[in-house]
């Protein structure tokens, strides 16, 4: 199961994501939303976690917790959205 996670730091790291998260199951991967010309952190990302009952429980333990003066956003992860159109060029 995906999940959204948003409002922590610019400074935290996927690896810093995977081992909060590695508390309550095995996390299949971490992937932090960038700004595409700095690079920084945008605050929010995305982690695939194997058994779905492990994600529920991060979401019921992480979402509104504090983690470094942050309130933590954690909730199920939605599809992302069809885009219609043609090219911005």
């Amino acid at each position: 199961m995906e999940l959204y996670v948003g409002n922590f730091s610019y400074l935290m790291t996927e690896r810093e994501l995977k081992k909060l998260f590695s508390s309550y199951g095995i996390v299949e991967n971490v992937h932090l939303i960038t700004d595409h010309y700095t690079r920084q952190s945008k605050c929010f990302g995305y982690i695939r976690m194997e058994r779905l009952q492990d994600a529920e429980k991060a979401i019921e333990k992480l979402h509104d917790k504090r983690f470094n003066e942050q309130k933590l956003v954690v909730k199920k992860a939605l599809p992302m959205a069809r885009r219609q159109g043609g090219s911005r060029w």
